[in-house]
């Protein structure tokens, strides 16, 4: 039986920093379980894409990867415009005030994913268990089991083939997603709450381009983000990754929309800022839940990412959030090592736990104020919340704080998200 200090399950974005994040800072032995395979990076730009502020992007930078991200597609953005469509109020922000070079980076899910597998992959430390699924999990005294199922082959004259032998390790990292297998399998308690909107996702051109400008209109059913991508179409317009969060009858109305109609309500939507605005993809749409574990670990058992808590997408903090766990995490880890192995002290852990469930906590009430505030309102408050956003696109200072915030800098941040730790 194969014996590792930390198992991940889970091989996306969080799970991957979190493994190069704890070799980064420790020589412990990592296994990463997933059967979601990389896949090559198509000529069109994916649907599914992150704002990475940059407390992330110092997290990719001290683990090797970011220069490998940008050299694929990264589209940086100097500048957010944030509006209300009833046209009482609005609020810009640029980079000209703080002292990184842009406000933040889109750059999609699948080029953060390879990148991150293929130097994992490298290094000799970090283990891959992608042929099979975890069939069970065991807790003991001292340390967690594992098996795995049969890998079903697909052949009708061929029997299911041996799984992986079991495997143990000192701790299990649940970064599994929002459906968390661990987190079900530990019956760990959650509060959840259907944001009762559903967000549609694609990818767009500009006939005036982005601007490298993160946009994002509050409409009456909810908002609507235009976020600037690094590709371009054959007419060598710029493309935009839409984000639409809406009631579930509002999406399902416009995935019934003709491409023309759809193209003409996104037009109207951004208010011409972007000109012309045609759809260049699939409109893929999936429900809004907010999400909290009760406690992000269980004995030897620790969840990370969406498998902990997710949040409504209208910030784009939700990856930041995740990756941040990661690297809390694996500095957690670091200060448990003794003689080259983990020895899991449970009240370092609660430490972690109690760290980042504050700041998931904080970020979930701060995404429902949010929303709250642009629920569709009477006309007398709609007046006050226009007021409300002149007022604060004319404070500098307040302004500037909410861009630092933004950036993901806070007290607390995790060693590797902090630039002087280089």
């Amino acid at each position: 039986m194969k014996k590792y200090d930390l198992l991940i399950i889970g091989g996306g974005m969080v799970g991957l920093t979190l493994a190069l994040a704890v070799r980064k800072l420790t020589s412990l032995t990592v296994a990463i379980a997933d059967i979601s395979p990389i896949k090559a990076l198509s000529e069109q730009p994916e649907l599914r894409v992150s704002a990475i502020n940059a407390a992330s992007q110092e997290i990719f930078s001290q683990l090797n990867v970011w220069s490998n991200i940008i050299e694929e597609r990264a589209q940086p953005y100097h500048h957010m415009h944030i509006w209300d469509k009833a046209g009482y109020g609005k609020l810009l922000f640029d980079d000209a005030n703080i002292a990184d070079e842009q406000l933040g980076f889109i750059i999609e899910n699948s080029v953060i994913r390879n990148t991150l597998w293929q130097q994992a992959q490298q290094d000799s430390g970090i283990s891959f268990y992608t042929q099979a699924s975890i069939q069970s999990i065991g807790m003991g005294t001292d340390e967690v089991f594992v098996s795995f199922a049969p890998n079903h082959v697909e052949s009708e004259s061929s029997a299911p083939a041996a799984p992986p032998m079991p495997i143990m390790a000192s701790l299990v990292v649940g970064a599994d997603g929002a459906n968390s297998w661990l987190r079900q399998q530990l019956n760990m308690p959650m509060t959840f709450r259907d944001y009762d909107h559903h967000a549609m996702v694609a990818t767009v051109a500009c006939s005036q381009g982005h601007q490298h400008t993160a946009w994002q209109v509050f409409l009456p059913t909810g908002p609507l983000a235009f976020l600037p991508l690094a590709s371009k179409n054959e007419k060598g317009e710029q493309l935009a990754s839409i984000v639409y969060s809406a009631p579930p009858e509002e999406i399902a109305r416009l995935h019934a929309l003709s491409e023309q109609a759809f193209n003409q309500e996104l037009s109207a939507a951004a208010d011409g800022k972007l000109g012309v605005v045609t759809c260049e993809s699939q409109r893929v749409s999936y429900p809004l839940t907010m999400r909290l574990a009760h406690n992000f670990s269980q004995n030897r058992a620790v969840l990370i990412g969406d498998a902990a808590h997710t949040i409504h997408p209208l910030a784009g903090q939700g990856v930041n959030l995740g990756l941040k766990d990661a690297a809390a995490l694996a500095e957690s880890i670091a200060s448990q090592v003794e003689n080259n192995q983990l020895t899991v002290d449970i009240k370092a852990i609660k430490t972690f736990e109690r760290w980042r469930k504050n700041d998931a906590t904080e970020m979930v009430a701060a995404m429902e104020a949010i929303k709250q505030v642009f629920t569709p309102q009477q006309k007398p408050t709609q007046l006050l919340r226009g007021i409300g956003l002149t007022m604060l696109n004319a404070t500098p200072l307040v302004k500037q704080q909410m861009v630092k915030q933004a950036l993901g800098y806070q007290r607390h941040l995790p060693k590797l998200a902090t630039k002087f730790n280089r």
